[in-house]
């Protein structure tokens, strides 16, 4: 077989499995499949591999099928210890492959202990894991770097045999995998020899993730073999084309509640996925109001309580619901025979996403997937169909491989320091095997360290900055035992944005709306004070905070959510309606309130994917062949044609840019097609250079297709060709960035992540607003008194990759050099509608909302076609 990456698999006789094994497979009617097979070989030979495999391959059971043979040949008596590590992104992931691999196990009769270790394990079983471990171990890489902090760690991982990373596509592309990738790096000190299996099922560049499986050496390029299993039936792809009018804006798919309820009625379970957590607390409530027969339809998302979330996975797993409104956490590989239909609200913004999902449906090979998309405004519907036929081509479009982040390693070399002294040299040699720091040199390496040494040269002073101290024997240790109990309370790279517990409160016993004062702030803020011990006490006549505050916790929200909401609001939250009574320390104090409310809708930052280069260049390619658009809804169709007409659609590789007046103000609005990140990017820099050529810009809004700027003065005087110049990612991005607060923001991130600023301490937990503050200042100190701080490197980096989208956005004003199309019309276009519509939009979403939005549509698409004055949008 020959894979595309090049590699040819020699002809061999497959290896044959011990009895006990064949007869389990023969017993229910199975042959084992040729890449499980070729696992075991692969085991028996002492190799690593990547297996890509498609949903439903059996790709879990490939991964540790060399494990259970090696366990079920251990002699009798035989010392036991962790034998295998198996690494999953998601927490359920964890827990639902335990379900599926003791199922095996215990049929077979085999000596196996299989257990798993996640933030929601409890102490007293962490701590005796440690001392007694199981054989085989499942757990996430924020688990592994603790266990690898800790003193046994030596003694733990000495005699691991095998490490399986499951959906090693979604972790490379983080921090997460970044920290993975270091904790892979120090399991193989400890354990020479040990085997890696990467596991994958959408996979852009096998090589990229070939090299990651293994240590990588100076001046070569080390890769893992690969396996690669025979393809399945291909999926089934629909896009519901509603009865009912499809919205310009919005993304709340309000109109398609009753048929994705039919859908859910015509099958035996339903996995509604969505893309952001409001979305999630949205549509179950819609489904709900539906709900006529009574199904069981339950609600899955990250910011729900964890013993919620359990539930619904193991009434999932036991058949007792019709469907779950899930977002990216049932993303993976969660197996669940029932599913027999994924519907996704919203476009997936990625094929490899797509794909993903679709796999939840029918997890078995020989059987087609069935998903349905559901388009949530007009543009959506291009982006699902570009979607939908780069499933079918197989297309893959997952993120590129990335370059270690220095704030993970400074964690790291922290959390090294934790579990045992080291010799600069001896770590960075270890650090440099893994592939995102292969290219790490000495001195940058040296700096970290330093910083997590000192904090760096401005910050040196300051005792509470000093993590770790080198003794005279040339090694490394941690200052003190409190700077290792304060490492493992805030270990991890998900930094989300402060989040209080939503608690349901007695009613009558309500809490003033905020019972906390907030601590008064010193001249020189504690944390930066040598001499502090802590924060200053409470002021003298402050009311004391209430400690018991009523019933159960029902989740987390954001803070900065929570601050919005006066006494008396409501809102949707884990599938209720519930009432706005007051906050008290780190809760949000509700009641449930009664239907026929409008409430507001918990939004998370975060939420929202980028939509990938690969589907854009297929949207624009949708766009400029009408040749496409026989196979949209009519009503799309429709509107493509009238922009035709109108104004103009461009060749896939130009840039429309369209200017016209409105009311008292002028805009400008253009298409890149470039995820909303590269969009709000550009609009700030837009706004920089129209300021400067005098025409007095007032604002801008983005989404994933198009940028509207608005003003006060003509804007098709600009020279669009200077405006879109690649030369506003040089001076104009680095002055906007000094100014900015993303940056502030960025470092917040950084700081939290590299140790610098904790967020969690022994019995208490900083706040949002405390963090806020002490990050605010040290950057401020780090820009004026140390600009090339290791830590500042890693925010601009971060900047310049993630939140700004820089590259995608040079690459973009490149290719539109010279390719730029100007229409200054005299009125709105057709394509325009949906983003003119986005200005001053409140992200709050209910029944009236949507009619006022399609009210305003209606107004500016007559606009479009008749010429009428509509008066001001901005």
């Amino acid at each position: 077989m020959k894979h595309p990456a090049g590699e040819v698999f020699p002809a061999r006789h497959p290896p044959t499995l011990p009895p006990v094994f064949a007869d389990w497979f023969a017993a229910r009617g199975w042959t084992p499949r040729p890449h499980q097979l070729q696992l075991v070989e692969k085991a028996r030979s002492g190799r690593s591999a990547l297996l890509i495999a498609p949903t439903g391959a059996g790709k879990t059971l490939a991964g540790f099928l060399p494990s259970l043979v090696d366990l079920a040949a251990r002699p009798p008596g035989a010392p036991a210890g962790l034998h295998t590590l198996y690494i999953s992104p998601l927490k359920a992931l964890a827990v639902d492959v335990a379900r599926n691999l003791e199922r095996p196990a215990a049929d077979m009769g085999l000596p196996v202990r299989i257990e798993t270790r996640t933030g929601d394990t409890p102490q007293a079983k962490r701590q005796r894991q440690k001392r007694d471990p199981p054989d085989i171990l499942l757990t996430t890489p924020e688990q592994l770097a603790l266990l690898l902090a800790s003193r046994e760690a030596a003694e733990l991982f000495g005699g691991l045999k095998r490490v399986v990373l499951d959906e090693l596509h979604s972790i490379v592309t983080s921090k997460r995998g970044d920290l993975l990738a270091l904790g892979l790096a120090r399991l193989r000190r400890f354990a020479p020899d040990l085997q890696v299996v990467g596991l994958s099922a959408t996979v852009r560049d096998p090589d990229e993730l070939r090299r990651w499986i293994v240590p990588q050496a100076a001046g070569m390029s080390a890769m893992a073999d690969l396996v690669v299993a025979e393809g399945g039936a291909a999926p089934q792809l629909d896009i519901l084309e509603s009865a009912e009018r499809l919205p310009w804006a919005g993304h709340t798919a309000r109109h398609a509640m009753p048929e994705i309820y039919g859908l859910i009625l015509a099958h035996r379970t339903t996995l509604v996925f969505v893309n952001t957590r409001m979305q999630a607390e949205f549509v179950f409530q819609e489904l709900w109001r539906h709900n006529e027969e009574n199904l069981a339809i339950a609600l899955h998302h990250g910011s729900l309580d964890v013993a919620q979330r359990r539930k619904v996975e193991e009434a999932m797993a036991a058949s007792r619901l019709r469907a779950v409104v899930c977002t990216s956490t049932l993303d993976l590989g969660i197996d669940w025979g029932d599913v027999d239909l994924v519907i996704n609200v919203g476009a997936p913004k990625g094929a490899s996403r797509l794909m993903q999902r679709i796999g939840r449906a029918n997890h078995r090979l020989d059987e087609a997937s069935q998903a349905v998309l559901v388009p949530t405004n007009r543009f959506e519907v291009l982006e699902c169909l570009a979607a939908v036929d780069a499933a079918h081509a197989g297309e893959q479009d997952t993120p590129v491989a990335r370059t270690g982040a220095l704030d993970v390693l400074a964690q790291h070399v922290l959390g090294a320091a934790c579990g045992m002294p080291f010799r600069s040299e001896d770590l960075h040699a270890e650090v440099v095997s893994a592939e995102p720091y292969a290219g790490l040199d000495r001195k940058t390496f040296d700096d970290v360290v330093a910083f997590v040494a000192t904090g760096g040269y401005a910050l040196r002073s300051y005792d509470r900055f000093a993590k770790i101290r080198q003794g005279k024997d040339g090694l490394w240790r941690v200052s003190n035992p409190a700077i290792a109990q304060a490492y493992r309370l805030n270990v991890g790279t998900i930094v989300e944005a402060a989040m209080l517990k939503v608690r349901l409160s007695h009613r009558g016993a309500r809490e003033p709306q905020r019972m906390a004062a907030s601590v008064p702030t010193p001249y020189l803020p504690w944390f930066m004070d040598p001499k502090a011990s802590g924060p200053p006490k409470r002021a003298q006549g402050e009311a004391p905070l209430r400690r018991s505050f009523g019933g159960r916790v029902l989740g987390e929200v954001e803070e900065y959510f929570a601050e919005t909401l006066t006494l008396g609001d409501t809102f949707l939250f884990a599938g209720e309606i519930l009432r706005f009574e007051g906050i008290a320390e780190e809760n949000v104090l509700v009641t449930r309130a009664g239907p026929g409310l409008d409430p507001k809708i918990p939004s998370y930052a975060g939420g929202k994917f980028p939509l990938s280069t690969h589907l854009a260049a297929r949207v624009r390619a949708i766009l400029a062949d009408p040749r496409h658009w026989n196979s949209l809804p009519e009503q799309v169709g429709d509107w493509l044609r009238l922009q035709r007409d109108n104004s103009e659609l461009p060749p896939a590789g130009d840039l429309l840019i369209e200017t016209f007046p409105r009311g008292s103000r002028s805009y400008l609005v253009c298409y890149p097609f470039e995820g909303r990140l590269a969009h709000q990017t550009l609009g700030m820099l837009l706004t920089r250079r129209l300021e400067r050529a005098k025409l007095k810009p007032l604002g801008f809004v983005a989404n994933d297709y198009a940028l509207a700027v608005w003003g006060l003065s003509d804007m098709s005087r600009a020279a669009m060709d200077q405006l879109f110049a690649q030369d506003m990612l040089g001076d104009d991005l680095e002055e906007w960035l000094a100014e900015s607060a993303l940056m502030k923001r960025t470092f917040r991130t950084c700081a939290i992540i590299s140790g610098l600023i904790e967020r969690r301490a022994p019995g208490k937990e900083k706040t949002g607003r405390q963090v806020t503050m002490s990050t605010d200042l040290v950057y401020d100190v780090l820009r004026r008194h140390e600009p090339h701080h290791i830590l500042l490197r890693a925010a601009q980096n971060d900047a310049a990759t993630g939140l700004l989208d820089i590259a995608r956005l040079s690459n973009m004003l490149s290719r539109i050099r010279g390719r730029i199309i100007h229409k200054d019309l005299d009125r709105v276009s057709p394509l325009a509608v949906p983003i003119m519509l986005e200005i001053g939009r409140e992200a709050v979403y209910g029944e009236a909302t949507d009619i006022v939005l399609a009210e305003a549509a209606d107004d500016l698409m007559a606009e479009a076609m008749h010429g009428a004055d509509g008066g001001g949008a901005g």
